[in-house]
């Protein structure tokens, strides 16, 4: 690019310090990619060559991700100081190939870059300058400068007399279908949120558009910045509302150089199932009760039965009668081991092989002249090993106390739910046949799991036969070591004869450890497949959406309470949402977590807003929505209609923007026939959101923002669900319907 294409110094010496930047980058994308290849190409190695190599091709292509997801926007600002020193503040931290690995570009998580986000004219934190630097890919486009010392009479050109425009830039720019990172714009309340210490319970409670998501994703990004060593091995969670909500915001945390977080709905926290079904709103809400614990408790107890009235055993030409009253002393024994079913079911067959064998030694050892029993502890072994091998033991033993599987428990209690709930609540939950598990189901699931546990014996009896099948084989590998070195020495001098071989240095079990393959797997690929995984944070969006029942499961994913729970209570529009931060946290920390509110709205316009509010203000008049940081002199409009497929295609057509998204949010059962008029609209439990037009339910429309919104049938919505549905819209809103409408839109 040559000098005579910048209108001045300013913008050519910053696009210079850019050039400068990415041919950086791309010295290190390239000898990082050499680095894995290198190592790659390796092939064979010794076990402790190969174990190097894999870390390194981990490490090495972790940073590869991170240096290609920055490729936009790489600088984005620059502060000069009081005292002449200058940086430039970046989405990653770069050195400069010198001995001294000078910074040249400085992480925005970094505490040096902190006055960029919270600096004033009041307050200026040291600063003489800020300035906002404005790229398309690699290119520079525009500078905007803020002076902060006031006596400073030094001018560019490019100063911005608000400070608002890289702000009102981004809040109207056309939307992409993919949520953009807010790193360029953090405003103050937001950079609090953001670094607030990472310890204990942070709520943050926000209406809509005040940026609560865009904040979490950015508090992630900076945890594992501050946090790396702990977080990079336990893995941040990132718990969201839906499959589209997970697919909105999944370009965020790559944008800022974070790749190995774990982004997942409820319905994916429950290893090999995914949630594909769906509930009534009755049959959620019934699932979700905290109740429904010790409901799953009671079916557990349930399954460990008693005779009716006794089990016959035939063993060596005699019958064994179990009764009741015999296997409920067994039965009291092993559940005063206070562990889970399949854990504890180890102690039952203890109990029950100990009870047959002396029912048999009672029958064969006892002395016709003084009872006394003739049999030594020997016999008892052998009487005992016999019954072991009897089949009709076991099947007793699995019909009084069977293994359960989490999915077979479930499947069965919601197929006859009669005996443990109500009969209004075992109606609405009752399910015959289970082809698909819904959402509702999965914290149910890990509820069994843990009441159910695991009995490994199977497990470690396979570990343990792999293990000496390793020993004998490296056992092999020193014989033959040993052989062949006897072998080779026989015609050299003793001097030659002192070299140590492999078997005078590591015996064959240590020889067997070291051939033992690592999990090289990410923290967030190995905590996707496990259960048990303890998370080191935890961050939940639209928490108040969550059943008790979820709130167990997220509890035992984080048993630090290391969390950041975000939402608003005003959209709770789940039936089993707790809505109450107070209720949702009591039974864990108690008080023990703090609370802050974010109460600016940068997404939806003051015209807009205003008809939100008043759909809720219509049943709390005391409900104060946040403030819009703009008007767009634009109004919403609402229109009856009596077609309202042609409308609504007529509607789509007027509000489509020449750039950026529409929504139409529209309740589920007119979808079918409102897709049919709509050309190219993308619909379904997983929409392409990157579509011109997407067709939504309310509930998938929680978290997204577009340009231009159309809500379809409003009376057909709860109020919730309604205030999300009039707040995605950056732009333009419209509404059409053919019944009533609620009160607050009558009144507009």
């Amino acid at each position: 690019m040559s000098n005579t294409e910048f209108p001045d110094d300013e913008l050519r010496k910053e696009q210079e310090f850019i050039d400068g930047l990415y041919a950086r980058v791309d010295a290190l994308i390239g000898d990082t990619e050499s680095a894995v290849g290198d190592a790659l190409a390796q092939g064979s190695t010794p076990m402790q060559a190969r174990l190097e190599r894999d870390i390194l091709v981990a490490e090495r292509s972790g940073l590869l991700d991170a240096l290609n997801a920055v490729d936009g926007s790489l600088c984005f600002g620059r502060i000069d100081l009081t005292g002449g020193k200058i940086h430039h503040i970046g989405r990653i931290g770069l050195r400069a190939d010198d001995t001294e690995r000078t910074p040249v570009l400085i992480d925005w998580r970094a505490e040096v870059a902190r006055p960029f986000y919270l600096a004033t004219g009041h307050t200026p934190m040291g600063l003489r300058r800020r300035r906002h630097i404005g790229c398309e890919g690699r290119r520079v486009t525009g500078l905007h400068d803020e002076i902060l010392d006031l006596g400073d009479r030094t001018r560019t050109g490019h100063e911005d007399p608000s400070g608002d425009a890289v702000l009102l830039a981004a809040v109207n720019s056309a939307r992409t279908g993919r949520m953009g990172d807010i790193v360029r714009t953090i405003q103050a309340d937001q950079d609090r949120v953001i670094r607030a210490p990472h310890r204990g319970v942070l709520v943050v409670e926000g209406g809509p558009g005040t940026g609560k998501t865009a904040v979490a994703l950015h508090r992630a990004a900076y945890l594992l910045y501050e946090h790396r060593e702990l977080l990079a091995r336990r893995a941040v969670l990132i718990v969201g509302p839906n499959p589209a909500f997970l697919g909105y915001i999944g370009e965020v945390l790559p944008s800022l150089g974070e790749t190995g977080v774990l982004l997942a709905t409820v319905g994916e926290l429950f290893p090999g199932v995914r949630a594909t079904g769906t509930d009534t709103p009755e049959a959620a809400a019934v699932k979700g009760r905290a109740e429904m614990a010790d409901v799953l408790a009671e079916v557990v107890r349930a399954r460990q039965a008693l005779p009716d009235p006794v089990i016959a055993i035939e063993h060596d030409r005699e019958i064994l009668m179990l009764d009741d009253d015999l296997v409920n002393v067994a039965r009291t024994r092993t559940r005063d081991a206070a562990l889970p079913h399949n854990a504890a079911r180890e102690h039952f067959e203890g109990h029950i092989l100990n009870t047959l064998t002396d029912m048999v030694a009672e029958r064969i050892g006892t002395d016709p002249f003084d009872g006394s029993n003739l049999l030594d502890p020997s016999d008892l072994t052998q009487i005992r090993d016999e019954l072991a091998e009897n089949p009709e033991v076991w099947s007793a033993i699995d019909a009084l106390w069977p293994r359960i599987t989490p999915q077979r428990l479930l499947a069965d209690f919601l197929a006859a739910p009669e005996e443990f709930l109500p009969a209004g609540d075992a109606a609405a939950v009752r399910r015959r046949v289970t082809r698909r598990w819904s959402t509702a189901d999965v914290p149910l699931l890990d509820e069994a799991a843990e009441l159910l546990g695991e009995d490994d014996r199977t497990a470690r009896l396979h570990a343990e036969r792999e293990r000496e099948t390793q020993v004998a084989y490296a056992q092999g590998v020193l014989d033959v070591s040993y052989a062949s070195r006897t072998y080779e020495f026989d015609d050299k001098d003793e001097e030659d004869s002192e070299i140590l071989s492999a078997h005078d240095i590591i015996d064959a079990e240590r020889f067997a450890e070291r051939q033992e393959e690592d999990d090289h797997r990410s923290a967030a690929e190995r905590a996707a497949a496990d259960r048990t995984w303890a998370f080191g944070h935890i961050i939940v969006d639209e928490a108040q959406e969550l059943s008790p029942m979820a709130w167990r499961l997220l509890m035992r994913r984080s048993p630090t309470r290391s969390m950041t729970l975000v939402g608003d209570p005003a959209q709770t529009a789940e039936a089993a949402g707790v809505g109450s931060w107070s209720k949702i946290l009591a039974p864990y920390v108690e008080d023990r977590w703090e609370h802050t509110r974010l109460g600016v709205n940068y997404r939806t316009p003051a015209e807009i807003m205003d008809l939100a509010a008043a759909v809720v203000r219509a049943e709390d008049p005391s409900f104060e929505p946040p403030g819009s940081v703009r008007a767009t002199g634009v109004r919403p409009w609402i229109r009856a209609t009596g077609d309202l497929p042609a409308a609504v295609a007529g509607a789509v057509r007027e509000l489509t923007p020449e750039e950026g998204r529409l929504a139409v949010i529209a309740p589920r059962e007119l979808h079918s026939a409102l897709a049919a008029r709509l050309d190219g609209v993308t619909a379904g439990a997983e929409p392409d959101l990157t579509k011109n037009v997407v067709l939504l339910d309310p509930r998938q429309s929680k978290g997204l923002e577009f340009d231009s919104v159309l809500v379809v049938e409003p009376g057909r919505y709860g109020t919730s669900d309604l205030y999300v549905a009039l707040t995605r819209a950056t732009q333009r809103l419209g509404v059409l319907h053919t019944g009533p409408l609620p009160k607050g839109l009558a009144a507009a």
